[in-house]
């Protein structure tokens, strides 16, 4: 081998750099270790909310000590930038991946027309939306131009508004004025892409992840570690639509009126039974003394049901509110107050009311309700883009508040603001996203100077995150949550537990497997294969690379992998000794002649593992990339340093080196198994289980996961074992039909899935069903259990949601279009790099069709044992990332056979196939040896990597052992049958 120094110095470098590397990640985990050790010194278990506590002195701890020094090169605040990142899984947190919506930035650029052809299109386009794979625009684009008739885009009350006036001019065309509406679309992305950036960066969170994803509109977002999950979801989600009105008063009489002619008209559209009480008692308020005067007739409260006044209770004294509603009325009433035939009702000169509800600090029932003063364009008296700073800060009473600075426009309008709400004795909402966070009188005449303060029942980090979003700026649209994953961290600590378990048992058998098969030959690949682990790891870290359980899973496959490399190299290697030739010589042939194969197997598993990561998504893409990193690595590793350090060996006079033990040095030798010979029960038996499979595939189908049919999926753990079919006939209850519910792992644990309210979005409807599964299920948990324990999130707890994830119906769509692009893709690719490799495309179809016989018997084992087997068997993203992997799988042990067949054919012509059976028979070493302890690395995660990883390990371990089968049995005598015609007998 040429250049050996050179290559003695870059493996030292690289080993020295991924120690560096690694050193990062081992202090955090020292001083984070630290922390708690202290944390749980100084605050006892018995304390009241002693979670929180501890994790508030650990986050001080941490912070006195950042910037000092350790071990001369670093801090604990540089550390943690450079560490390992840990992904969701394994640390806990939430991933979102939110939909900025497009069709409010063009009503924004058009200011909000009433133009009837553009809201058309706007409406055709949300209808196309759901079927279609074209961005939102091009869809409204496409939706205009069907229905424009004499319409302009450049119309004066569409684009060619004052807005636009320095771009779009009405003498435009639609062609000139569509590339300036695309890059206005592409701006007000990237400027909330801006803008959660700015949030994420105050919320707090080491190593957040946030990236677009191309030109959808959409932005995923990451924040690993992240433990108040209603916190991160609200700052997500939260427009920041900052607004200044003025109130009416309770004593206001247009607005009592507006009450009673309200409350009687939903009385005959609602037909309600009359219902009857015995006494119905209210507190004397002003809002009471002005119904009994004003009503024509009094109003019986005894005998009629009152769909509204019946559920307004009298606003506390001295609030600026004009009633009140307990909050699980607020939907309902809400949707009253918005119907047109009750808007109608409203009186001339209150007729632009805009309700508002109160932001309910938590643990209250009740809502305050506001009547803010608008007008026929529903205009805010001041927006939140006048804000010039706000910060966190604390009231007069010493309560956490946010006081804000205005800029010259802002204090102009704050001090006209603040004169009428004097002049008129009444109040000034502050409105955040359609929330009234506070509604204070003036008291003193108007206020100049633009200094404001939002004021009310808030925490220190509710207040550092409305300063946060109002620093930020809005949003320029709203931003929907259209898929989410949150993991609690306590199951991303057992993750980390099983995931490193899985890893010592997979790497102790391969250690002592290659030192039993091999010898003094297999030390010196376990040091290999060792070097190779630490170069994975510090690579990944370099790279900034998360790691993930299935990343691990990625890491630990490549053990079981990367054997394979030593092993075609030992194999070879034995050959040439049994041949006669000395050692050294012996050794360079046999790593010459392994390299054609070594390199072909590894390529086309490198090709399906780059399909992964491009198609792939979150947990997905981190294995693709540990298995990528882990191919290139290996491949070093295999080839150079394991040569290097056999050269080493046998270059000292007296050391033989024999490459096998007593007992296996005769094992496979002299085999003449007549493979060719038996394709036609292969065939057979192929057809039967390809042919049951499709038959269950076609009858009972698929058991399909959230990620390709949307929905919510929530595991749930608890103190003792349940049942779920009980359990599942209570939640379909509530959720109505289609809610599944199944053990996951252990007795206690159970996986529920629902597509209940599938299409809506919102962080409401998240909460609204967290609360219904917390009410269905609060008799399964202890006493005392409150909702936030229930919840994800909330503390390191052992029972309760563990980890939910939702999907919503059109990435869902999406999700399953990328699995079998991705499928198809990766046979496609595979299929032109063999061609290229072994020149005739009988090879290319042999490899084809035996990966497709693969997939087609994996799937149908999952449809047939699907509802068997004790462990999660659904169709997910997980699932895709097997079938690819098998497919990789399955191609590297069907090129090495291919590279022999072409070697022995070569030389010695086809024989009518006896030259086959014989390349067939002398690679039956290797092909189980990488069989076997490919098999155990997976059975090791299989069985101590986690209930998560079960699915994903036994559509694996099913494709190792169908791939081997079909590399020898099915691949190569298609690729022979198709050939046969062409091949004269010893000739081609």
């Amino acid at each position: 081998m040429q250049n050996k120094g050179l290559i003695r110095l870059f493996a030292l470098l690289f080993g020295l750099v991924s120690i560096y590397q690694l050193s990062f990640t081992f202090i955090t985990g020292k001083v984070e270790k630290d922390a708690e050790v202290y944390a749980a010194s100084q605050i006892a278990e018995t304390e009241d909310d002693y979670v929180a506590k501890r994790e508030a002195l650990e986050a001080s701890y941490l912070d006195s000590i950042g910037g000092n020094p350790i071990l001369g090169y670093t801090t604990y605040n540089d550390a943690k930038k450079k560490e390992l990142n840990k992904g969701l899984d394994l640390k806990g947190g939430i991933n979102v991946t939110l939909q900025i919506s497009v069709k409010d930035i063009l009503k924004g650029l058009a200011n909000n027309t009433k133009n009837p052809i553009f809201n058309k299109a706007l409406a055709d386009a949300d209808e196309a939306s759901r079927n279609s794979d074209e961005t939102y625009l091009e869809l409204f684009f496409d939706a205009f131009d069907n229905i424009k008739g004499d319409t302009k885009l450049a119309s004066p009350d569409i684009f060619a508004n004052k807005g636009l006036s320095d771009e779009i001019n009405f003498q435009m065309t639609d062609d000139e004025v569509k590339p300036i509406i695309r890059r206005k679309i592409d701006e007000s992305i990237v400027s909330a892409f801006e803008v959660l950036r700015e949030r994420i960066d105050g919320f707090g969170v080491t190593q957040p992840n946030i990236q677009r994803e191309g030109n959808s509109g959409r932005i995923l977002v990451e924040l690993p570690g992240a433990r108040d999950i209603a916190r991160a979801q609200e700052l997500l989600s939260s427009t920041a639509q900052l607004e200044f009105w003025e109130t009416y008063q309770q004593s206001n009489t247009s607005i009592g009126q507006f009450f009673v002619d309200a409350n009687t008209r939903l009385r005959d559209i609602l037909e309600p039974v009359e219902q009857e009480r015995d006494t119905l008692t209210k507190p004397e308020s002003e809002i009471d003394s002005l119904l009994s005067d004003v009503a024509q007739d009094s109003l019986d409260f005894t005998a009629e049901t009152n769909p509204l006044l019946g559920k307004l209770i009298p606003a506390s004294p001295g609030s600026h509110a004009i009633a009140r509603v307990a909050i699980s009325d607020t939907a309902e009433v809400g949707s009253y107050l918005r119907m047109p035939e009750i808007r109608r009702l409203l009186p001339a000169d209150v007729q632009f009311t805009k309700f508002a509800w109160e932001r309910p600090p938590k643990d209250v029932e009740t809502a305050e309700l506001f009547a803010l003063k608008s007008s026929r364009d529903n205009v805010p008296r001041i927006s939140g883009d006048v804000v010039s700073d706000a910060q966190a800060t604390f009231d007069q009473f010493n309560k956490p508040a946010v006081s804000m600075t205005m800029n010259t426009r802002g204090a102009k309008e704050w001090e006209r603001l603040t004169g009428d709400a004097y002049n008129n004795q009444t109040g000034i909402a502050i409105v955040l996203d359609n929330k009234v966070y506070t509604a204070p009188g003036v008291s003193s005449g108007p206020i100049p100077g633009g200094r404001s303060e939002i004021t009310g029942v808030f925490t220190v980090n509710e207040t550092k995150d409305i300063a946060n979003v109002l620093r930020a700026g809005k949003l320029p649209a709203s931003a929907e949550i259209i898929q989410s994953e949150v993991v609690g961290p306590s199951l991303g600590q057992e993750a980390i537990d099983s995931g490193f378990m899985s890893f010592i048992i997979a790497m102790a058998f391969v250690l002592l497997w290659m030192i039993f098969y091999y010898g003094k030959a297999g030390i010196f690949a376990d040091i290999a294969l060792i070097l190779n682990i630490l170069l994975i790891f510090g690579v990944l870290t370099s790279l900034g690379a998360v790691l993930t359980l299935p990343g691990i899973a990625g890491i630990v496959l490549t053990i079981g992998m990367s054997v394979d490399a030593n092993v075609l190299i030992f194999e070879r290697i034995r050959e040439e000794l049994a041949r006669g030739k000395g050692k050294a010589q012996a050794v360079a042939d046999g790593f010459s002649n392994a390299l054609s194969s070594i390199l072909d197997a590894n390529i086309t598993t490198g090709l399906t593992a780059i399909i992964l990561f491009v198609f792939g998504s979150g947990p997905i893409k981190g294995f693709a990339t540990t298995l990528l990193i882990g191919i290139v690595t290996s491949l070093f590793t295999a080839i150079f340093i394991t040569r290097l350090l056999v050269d080493w060996y046998i270059s000292k006079k007296g050391r033989s080196l024999d490459f096998s033990t007593g007992m296996t040095k005769n094992l496979f030798k002299n085999m003449k198994i007549n493979f060719l010979g038996k394709r036609r029960i292969a065939y057979v038996i192929s057809v039967i289980l390809v042919g049951v499979g499709v038959f269950s595939l076609f009858t009972k189908g698929l058991q399909q996961g959230v990620d390709f049919v949307g929905g919510r999926s929530y595991q749930i753990r608890f103190e003792r074992e349940v049942n779920p079919s009980e359990i599942a006939s209570e939640l379909n209850t509530v959720f109505g039909s289609g809610t599944n519910v199944k053990t996951f792992g252990e007795a206690n644990q159970i996986k529920v899935t629902t597509p209940y309210k599938v299409d809506v979005e919102g962080i409401e409807v998240d909460n609204e069903i967290q609360n219904k599964l917390y009410t269905s299920l609060q008799k399964y948990l202890p006493d005392g259990t409150s909702f936030e324990d229930f919840t994800v999130g909330a503390s390191e707890k052992s029972i309760g949601i563990l980890q939910s994830v939702k999907v919503g119906p059109t990435i869902a769509d999406d999700i399953k279009k990328n699995a079998v692009w991705a499928i198809i893709g990766s046979l496609a690719v595979v299929f032109l790099y063999i061609l290229l490799r072994f020149r005739k495309w009988q090879f290319s179809l042999g490899a084809v069709v035996a990966v497709f016989h693969d997939v087609m018997i994996v799937l149908g084992i999952f449809s047939l044992l699907g509802t068997v087997m004790p462990f999660n068997m659904e169709i997910d993203q997980a699932f895709i990332a097997a079938i690819l992997t098998v497919i990789g799988y399955s191609l590297n042990d069907t090129v090495v056979v291919f590279d022999r067949i072409r070697e022995v054919v070569g030389l010695k012509g086809w024989k009518n196939g006896e030259h086959v059976n014989q390349a067939l028979n002398s690679t039956l070493s290797r092909t189980l040896n990488t069989s076997l302890t490919t098999l155990i690395v997976l059975l090791s995660i299989f069985i101590f990597g986690g209930e998560s990883l079960r699915g994903f390990m036994f559509a694996m371990i099913v494709g190792v052992l169908i791939g081997t089968y079909s590399s020898v049995f099915i691949a190569t005598p298609i690729m022979f049958d198709s050939l046969k015609k062409k091949i004269v007998m010893d000739k081609e």
